[in-house]
């Protein structure tokens, strides 16, 4: 189910949140928001609720044990099987097909002339999210980071909360525990306002900037290969605020419905153009992602400790990895790889680099970025190294069609993107003053009216 749908909108959100405020104890909330987290994750296809199940049962069944096993040997068993479980079934469903197809290209370029058939695997939504909230639970109970939930509904609620079930941001049980475990004593008016203007700015950020800008770039990069020059920077960029606007949009909106419900879901996107270097921008892009490469990744792996040569090479082989979590195709891992050089040279640069003005490191990171969307985007690497030749040497071609309004609507992103106050910082002093009120119901209107007019687009991130 969409957020923004008008079954969303009109019917389930109404329904969940009269419903949820209306009981009155911890456990009777969790068991609703269990109820609601499946009919909104199994509204696509409900069979495969089951894999969300299974994969709640084996983690909060580990989390038990943790609480009551001491010994090393059980307590390595109880983190190795369930994570290895929750990996095989997302390897299977999202790499399977990956694998297959990489192993039959490599028959052929050896002239083996086999053939191998492609699996007809549909890729479950959200997978690859609620895999990580299950696995950080796991190592984090694991490592005594938190302690392990005896409630069953309480750990199910926090693995289907619908608010940030599809599509982020990872949200690891430590970061909300609190608020779960007050879930009975929440005030429904607490954060209601701030709710609200948060999932409406959302919204807008998603139906009115983000969808208005794909209109444009999908038509420019379907017709790729005869793209100008200056059409192929104009798509690339419009396509970098695209993902920019539709991803913080879904977070915003995530975080707001989690005010709603009595729930602090944690900040996911700050601003990452303004970034002047690349450690900063992922310090702002995909917060909870790339702080989750950190710690249960990039420092497993032996982090920096082990000399200036391993730490390279531990930057590199994390973000690759965090690459081929974005998708089963080798630009994704090359894309991620590419980001890991970028901090590799970053670290080995640093001083040179941060003398330069800091907006010329700001121009320069958000240059770097849009290289990397290129790889990102792209469907294959004839795709990329066609974009690439065409927007490093002129070349003629036909432009965007529509560019003057296209234009306009990328100027106005890329100033909010910018320069701009993102949604944290439009609510740092959040009141409900009559001027905010009167901002929320015209940007609800404004929504609601671009809806009415084109209809719901998913997330980029939604089917992942």
């Amino acid at each position: 189910m969409l957020f923004n749908s008008f079954v969303f909108l009109l019917g389930f959100l109404p329904i969940t949140y009269a419903v949820f405020w209306m009981l009155r104890t911890a456990k009777s909330r969790y068991v609703w928001l269990t109820i609601t987290g499946y009919v909104f994750y199994g509204y696509w296809d409900p069979r495969f609720c089951l894999l969300m199940a299974f994969s709640t049962v084996v983690s909060y069944t580990a989390g038990v044990g943790f609480l009551r096993w001491t010994d090393p040997r059980r307590r390595k068993l109880l983190l190795v099987i369930p994570i290895t479980a929750d990996l095989a079934i997302l390897g299977f469903f999202k790499y399977a097909n990956f694998l297959v197809g990489t192993f039959g290209k490599i028959l052929n370029w050896a002239g083996a002339g086999i053939t191998v058939p492609h699996w007809n695997i549909i890729l479950p939504i959200g997978i690859s999210f609620y895999t990580f909230h299950t696995i950080t639970y796991i190592v984090d109970s694991y490592r005594g980071v938190i302690k392990p939930t005896r409630n069953i509904f309480e750990f199910s609620a926090y693995v289907s909360l619908f608010s940030q079930l599809v599509a982020g941001p990872i949200v690891r049980f430590r970061q909300i525990e609190e608020d779960l475990e007050r879930l009975g004593q929440a005030d429904r008016t607490r954060w209601l306002g701030l709710g609200i203007s948060f999932f409406v700015l959302g919204l807008l950020e998603k139906v009115v900037v983000a969808d208005t800008l794909a209109f444009f770039v999908d038509r420019s990069l379907a017709q790729y290969q005869v793209l100008s020059t200056t059409s192929a920077w104009l798509s690339m960029i419009g396509y970098s605020f695209q993902l920019y606007f539709d991803f913080a949009g879904y977070s915003d909106m995530a975080i707001g419905l989690g005010y709603m419900f009595g729930l602090r879901i944690p900040i996911n996107f700050n601003s990452p153009y303004k970034a002047v270097d690349p450690s900063d921008f992922w310090r702002r892009w995909h917060i909870s992602l790339s702080s989750c490469l950190r710690d249960y990744l990039y420092i497993p792996l032996g982090g920096n400790r082990h000399g200036e040569l391993k730490a390279y090479r531990n930057l590199i082989l994390t973000m690759l990895i965090g690459g081929l979590w974005h998708g089963a195709n080798w630009t994704f891992v090359i894309w991620g790889a590419y980001h890991g050089v970028l901090l590799a040279l970053y670290r080995r640069f640093a001083s040179t680099w941060d003398r330069l003005p800091r907006l010329a490191r700001q121009l320069s990171m958000f240059i770097l970025v849009v290289f990397g969307w290129v790889l990102f985007r792209s469907t294959d690497f004839g795709m990329a190294a066609h974009l690439f030749a065409t927007m490093l040497a002129p070349t003629a071609g036909v432009a965007i069609e529509g560019v003057v309004p296209f234009s306009i609507a990328l100027t106005l992103a890329g100033i909010w993107a910018m320069t701009g106050p993102n949604a944290q910082e439009f609510h740092a002093d959040w009141r409900p003053t009559r001027i905010r009120i009167i901002g929320v119901a015209v940007a609800t209107g404004a929504a609601l009216a671009v809806l009415l007019g084109s209809g719901s687009s998913p997330f980029l991130y939604f089917q992942f």
